[in-house]
């Protein structure tokens, strides 16, 4: 009787108890509701949207495109400061004037911003896409200040005009972008120096005191007629205009100043430069909209994480 008694004692002592039954059947439970849900262990992002990824890889092209057309103007930059000699020791000093380095300057921000929005994008980056907000959101800051500067000093835009045509002017074998410039307004807008054609006694090449052949002259971009037979541009047709009355001269050249004619070009293309300015906040809105689309889809699962 004993001996039945310790057996049976044994088999109590080897049954588990009913607390063991429950966790252990509770350990299974979690361990199977690990496996088949693995998001009750670790923060699974959730899947995007398709619109959300629509407009993901439509941010990335985007910015795609504005990073090439700001390289491609960094390029044009580079290659005309290079090609003029501008980057040399000697030429340093008028580069702040050059029209080159506009384009470098601008080329440099646009390929920075925006690659900023493709890597933020195409990473789903939020400091970048950050960064890409602020700096086009204060890029078009400045526009409107800009703006806003030129309508409160409209009035002194005449003044400004006539010291950048006079720098121009004074500049003008210097510089050929400057050259260039001068000679597209005065051969579009049919005009001649700032206020009339004797504006040009004031270049050191075209006084009548300076030698050389172009003394007393004008460029060839104020003749009436600066073609030579059609095609080829006669750069002597103003040669001595200067020592001419304005009756004489009045045959040859245009006697009237390009500040007056540009004055009035630009205000019958006001209607255009709005649009203009109004399309490129447009552009700059639909980044800036497009950024902060994915910027919402990505920062919750940074936050969950």
């Amino acid at each position: 009787q004993a001996a039945r008694l310790s057996v049976q004692g044994s088999w109590l002592v080897q049954l588990p108890s009913s607390d063991d039954d429950d966790s252990s059947m509770a350990g299974d439970m979690d361990l199977s509701t690990a496996e088949q849900d693995p998001g009750v262990w670790c923060s699974v992002p959730p899947k995007l949207s398709p619109f959300s990824q629509c407009v993901r890889y439509l941010a990335f092209l985007w910015n795609l495109l504005f990073l090439l057309l700001g390289l491609l103007a960094l390029a044009v930059g580079v290659w005309g400061l290079l090609a003029k000699g501008s980057l040399e020791g000697e030429r340093l000093a008028p580069l702040g004037s050059d029209p080159m380095l506009l384009f470098v300057l601008v080329g440099l921000g646009a390929s920075a911003v925006s690659l900023a929005g493709c890597l933020g994008a195409l990473r789903s980056n939020p400091c970048l896409l950050r960064f890409f907000v602020g700096a086009v959101l204060a890029f078009a800051g400045l526009e409107v200040l800009g703006g806003l500067l030129l309508l409160a000093a409209r009035h002194r835009l005449r003044d400004a005009m006539r010291d950048a045509l006079l720098l121009c002017l004074l500049r003008y074998q210097e510089e050929p972008d400057l050259q260039f410039l001068v000679d597209e307004v005065q051969r579009s807008l049919q005009c001649c120096g700032l206020s009339s054609y004797h504006d040009w006694e004031t270049n050191p090449y075209f006084n009548c005191s300076a030698p050389g052949a172009q003394a007393c002259s004008v460029p060839a971009s104020c003749c009436l007629d600066p073609w030579q037979n059609g095609t080829v541009t006669n750069t002597q047709c103003a040669f001595g205009v200067l020592r001419l009355g304005d009756a004489a001269a009045g045959t040859v050249v245009h006697l009237g100043g390009c500040v007056a004619q540009l004055s009035a070009w630009l205000r019958t293309q006001a209607g255009g430069i709005a649009a203009g300015a109004a399309v490129l906040v447009l552009v700059e809105a639909t980044g800036v909209l497009m950024a902060l689309k994915v910027l919402g889809d990505i920062v919750p699962v940074g936050a969950q994480g």
